[in-house]
């Protein structure tokens, strides 16, 4: 989660010269030539049956595909310290779909968590004079940046509640490779188009060292770590790590993008902290029922 808030605040700079099909498309090509050899299946692990493919296209559909693309745009039409304010909704989300999905009981301060996380994001989405790190309010986009971020949420969410159920019968290597591949195919029709009209050899070194990072942690390093996590750790108390994105976006839009926070952001983002210590501060008999 640390390394996902990292690449969600540094793509900053490269949707400025990517288009963001073409952007997806690189990422996840680049990830399944590193990934091809995890693709086999492992001895021990029995062949995949149409209800793990079906959940394997809907993780990559969510997890990879749409939120890549909700992300990508929403940060372009924001900045790293919004997403991270936004991003901090992650924890509430999942214990919502953790109740929906996985019947676990949704406890008062989990509630109230999600409440702290909605006024956080209310708030982000009202600011429209917050200096360096306010939404850019020259595309006049601004509440489609919050929505979109609130998109890639929910997509993250689901990518963690459907992980846990897959990582009860594929190794954590072949989920990996293959929501990967299905991200690259959902995405290569737009990618092509994009890249025939685009001018590589305008991109600066620097530029294509970031893409390879934002490649490698996110279509190969995150994935792999999550979903080996996962195969220990239940889903509710997994959401708990999910705290480390917004986290890490934000330390990352202020420490190397050189945002600030604006009043009206700083209120926001410490309301999500709340939210997010009332959603995961699980008492210790929880987690050991667990």
């Amino acid at each position: 989660m640390s390394l996902v808030g990292s690449y969600v605040a540094l793509s900053k700079w490269l949707v400025a010269i990517f288009p963001i099909f073409l952007l997806a498309w690189l990422r996840f090509g680049m990830g399944a030539l590193a990934m091809a050899a995890w693709l086999r299946r492992a001895p021990h692990e029995p062949p995949l049956d149409g209800r793990t493919w079906r959940l394997l296209v809907l993780e990559s559909f969510l997890g990879n595909f749409l939120f890549s693309i909700c992300m990508l745009y929403g940060i372009r039409f924001s900045s790293a310290l919004v997403a991270g304010v936004v991003m901090a909704a992650l924890p509430a989300v999942v214990a919502l779909l953790s109740r929906v999905f996985l019947r676990e009981r949704l406890e008062p301060r989990v509630m109230a968590g999600i409440a702290c996380a909605v006024g956080g994001i209310g708030l982000v989405a009202l600011d429209r004079h917050g200096g360096a790190a306010a939404i850019d309010s020259a595309t006049e986009h601004g509440g489609w940046g919050v929505a979109l971020l609130l998109g890639a949420v929910i997509c993250e969410a689901s990518y963690v509640v459907i992980g846990k159920k897959l990582t009860a019968s594929v190794s954590p290597k072949r989920i990996s490779a293959i929501v990967n591949l299905w991200g690259l195919a959902f995405v290569t029709p737009w990618g092509l188009w994009e890249a025939s009209r685009f001018d590589f050899s305008a991109v600066p070194v620097s530029i294509w060292a970031l893409l390879v990072f934002y490649a490698m942690a996110a279509s190969v390093w995150t994935v792999w770590l999550w979903m080996t996590g996962l195969r220990h750790v239940p889903a509710a108390r997994a959401g708990v790590f999910t705290v480390m994105l917004p986290i890490a976006a934000a330390a990352v839009g202020v420490g190397v993008l050189g945002e600030r926070f604006s009043a009206a952001q700083l209120a926001a983002f410490a309301l999500a902290v709340v939210g997010l210590l009332l959603a995961t501060w699980a008492p210790h008999r929880a987690s050991a029922a667990s």
